[in-house]
């Protein structure tokens, strides 16, 4: 039989006496990254089963030609980047600024590190992997963050993951916010969608690129952390998201499999019955 395992984990877990506020204990941050942030947005219980029972969502396929596109293009900022220079398609939007220098930037695009922000209400220890990052003239940042499709229409903001990418977005202003940076409510999505006009393949794709600016609100990230603080401390599981494809397939799976093993061992039960001679009792 398959192991499984590796589906519960037991480090990284939201424990109310390590982490929780309400206990005398000395209390270490709990590390919560920007997707899991998004989790609870769009999946209370998800959420608790994923960062309090250690029962994460089926993990996805890696996106790898995403990878290699938003490797590609910090590249290619980060060549302005040294010049000191705006990109051309940053003089094509007419965007007044340049990529952003600082020492930390590497640090602030590692997956396992980002950009940290202590929230002291709760004690979350806040991250988060951003892209790129711009300054204009007087001084404020823009958040950038690059996102790669294939369509035959132009990309635009609208649909399920776009506001996934928005609140992405607004939580990257509200970190960098939190480290003392003058952050502009402007971001940019650097868009480059895959063309599928061409002739040949010919071993290698083409490719628009687009820049989407948007305006931010991290209003909701202070609300939205006090109630996933709650949710972790309480002992009750939460009720599922409106919109979550996880839970109803957890509760409708279970309910088949209980079924099932309840007709099976009637089943058997019977046969063993008239096997043996006996009646079937009422119990």
């Amino acid at each position: 039989m398959a192991d499984y395992g590796y589906y519960k984990r037991t480090r990284g877990l939201f424990d109310p006496l390590r982490h929780g506020l309400g206990h005398a204990l000395p209390k270490e941050p709990f590390r919560l990254s920007r997707s899991k942030i998004d989790l609870f947005w769009e999946c209370p219980r998800c959420f608790y089963l994923d960062r309090r029972l250690g029962v994460p969502r089926p993990s996805l396929p890696g996106f790898t030609l995403n990878i290699a596109v938003d490797h590609l293009l910090k590249k290619e900022f980060d060549t302005h980047r040294a010049k000191g220079d705006p990109h051309p398609l940053m003089t094509e939007y007419k965007i007044d600024a340049v990529p952003f220098a600082h020492k930390k930037l590497d640090v602030w695009r590692n997956n396992f590190k980002g950009v940290e922000r202590l929230h002291t209400p709760t004690n979350f220890l806040v991250f988060g992997a951003i892209d790129d990052v711009w300054v204009n003239p007087k001084g404020e940042l823009h958040v950038v963050d690059y996102k790669a499709t294939s369509k035959a229409e132009k990309p635009d903001l609208e649909g399920f993951w776009q506001q996934v990418y928005k609140r992405q977005m607004e939580v990257y202003q509200w970190l960098m916010r939190g480290n003392g940076f003058e952050v502009s409510d402007t971001g940019y999505f650097v868009y480059v969608n895959g063309r599928k006009d061409a002739e040949a393949f010919d071993g290698k794709l083409e490719f628009d690129v687009d820049i989407i600016p948007y305006t931010g609100d991290d209003g909701w990230v202070e609300r939205t952390l006090l109630d996933a603080q709650k949710a972790l401390e309480a002992d009750v599981i939460p009720e599922a998201g409106q919109h979550c494809e996880y839970c109803p397939y957890r509760q409708y799976a279970g309910e088949s499999i209980r079924e099932t093993l309840a007709v099976h061992t009637r089943g058997e039960k019977q046969h063993k019955q008239k096997k043996g001679g006996q009646k079937e009792t009422p119990f």
